[in-house]
């Protein structure tokens, strides 16, 4: 009786099957996480691109941070960005990325890509593109002298508001292995995201064109101050979509006198920019008077700001130049600005640390304090805003210091050339818009 039920049990695996089978499924299921964790690590290297892109404001940097960012999601050892012109039928720029320098320099006299061969054939035919081997394909044309080995291309279009701008293209991945349909799909991710960027950063470039504009249309062009030479410049900030409360001005007075005024309203809108305007449009009137010093008419102003205006607090310094003896002297009285620089004919650099005095819209009822120095023939003085100077990296002292040499090796310089220089070569870091007055004294 027991060897019949014995018969009729069913036979268990032997251990050695178990095995095997756990080993495949656990093999089957480390697969499986490790392209989970793969596609998660591409998701999150696509949006850390995005992000990147996205944070740049100048067409240049954002279409070589699409390249660059393109190669490092698919491993690709060389990336390039074929710009369209305006017909669309040929490239009118290319970016490139990963060349060794030398392969650069082999490169030199090649030129601008003409569209022909395989990037042609994407021109032409703007769907994505995956090839293993460039020379095999129909449309291939050969490579110029000096191009680099290349066998395996991804290409795909970047469209701007329905219209193709242009196309990436992607070759040689690191790993010797031919771009597949994941490499495809991100990269067409980061083309959609690319081609809102780029629509972005052109739309905030003819914003900030039209801010500067309007701007510059607020300041003065300066007039004759003979016997002084005087030269001016405005810079807007380089973050777009900010106007400015940087200004200055300069008005010739009877008996060979000039009165100077630089300032800078709080603020980066429009409301700053009406402040600035304003001020700038009250302080001339102030300035006919010829009886009052330099702190007295600010004091003035600031009354008289405070009566008929919610302009916001302003920092400013105002200067008179007038004959003394075989030179001139200069007076000037600041609200909270940063001081005057003075360079001498031999070249002696001095900012003119003095009482600063508190801004404007602060306190009326605080007494405005006067300085004085005598000017030699020959001297230059240099009124700036705080953008020239700012930097969130920098002690202002070291940024002060930075100027002061600037100023030292330009000041031979006619006037023009000698702002010009300081506005382009600035320690600042540019988050700021700047403005640069420098008024010189006549020779002896």
């Amino acid at each position: 009786m027991a060897r019949e039920w014995e018969g009729r049990l069913p036979r268990q695996p032997r251990l050695p099957d178990l095995r095997v089978r756990l080993r495949s499924e656990l093999g089957r299921i480390d697969e499986i996480l490790r392209d989970l964790m793969s596609s998660m690590d591409r998701l999150q290297g696509l949006l850390e691109s995005v992000v990147a892109i996205s944070r740049e404001v100048e067409l240049p940097a954002v279409l070589d941070r699409i390249v660059t960012t393109a190669m490092d999601l698919v491993g690709a050892r060389y990336g390039a960005l074929g710009v369209l012109n305006e017909s669309g039928e040929r490239l009118e720029q290319f970016i490139t990325a990963g060349l060794s320098d030398q392969e650069r320099n082999d490169l030199a006299d090649v030129g601008l890509p003409r569209g022909r061969g395989v990037l042609g054939h994407l021109i032409r035919h703007p769907e994505p593109l995956r090839v293993e081997n460039i020379p095999a394909h129909p449309s291939s044309a050969g490579f110029p002298p000096g191009h680099p080995c290349m066998r395996t291309l991804l290409g795909v279009a970047i469209s701007v508001r329905g219209e193709i701008y242009g196309d990436l293209y992607l070759a040689e991945r690191r790993d010797g292995q031919p771009f597949d349909v994941h490499d495809e799909n991100v990269v067409l991710a980061l083309a959609s995201a690319a081609g809102i960027a780029i629509e972005n950063v052109r739309l905030f470039e003819r914003v900030r064109v039209r801010e500067e504009q309007f701007q510059r249309l607020l300041l003065p062009t300066l007039p004759d101050l003979r016997p002084f030479t005087a030269a001016a410049i405005y810079r807007p900030a380089a973050e777009p979509s900010q106007l400015g409360g940087d200004w200055y001005d300069a008005i010739p007075l009877p008996d060979d006198v000039v009165a100077v005024v630089i300032g800078d309203v709080v603020g980066h809108d429009l409301h700053a920019a009406a402040a600035m305007a304003s001020t700038r449009n009250m302080l001339r009137a102030l300035l006919f008077d010829q009886s009052n010093p330099p702190g007295t008419v600010l004091a003035q102003l600031d009354r008289a700001l405070q009566a008929t205006t919610d302009n916001p607090v302003t920092t400013t310094t105002l200067a008179r130049i007038e004959p003394e003896g075989s030179g001139w002297r200069l007076r000037w009285s600041t609200a909270g600005h940063v001081p005057p620089l003075l360079i001498t004919p031999e070249h002696h650099v001095e900012f003119l640390f003095a009482e600063p005095g508190l801004p404007l819209g602060v306190d009326t009822e605080q007494t405005r304090p006067d300085h004085s120095r005598f000017l030699p023939p020959a001297a230059t003085v240099v009124f700036f805003t705080d953008g020239l100077v700012e930097h969130p990296g920098h002690a202002i002292d070291e940024s002060l210091a930075e100027l002061a040499k600037l100023a030292t090796e330009h000041a031979d310089l006619p006037l023009p050339e000698f702002v010009q220089a300081l506005a382009e070569h600035h320690p600042s870091d540019g988050h700021d818009d700047m403005a640069i007055l420098a008024v010189r004294t006549p020779d002896a």
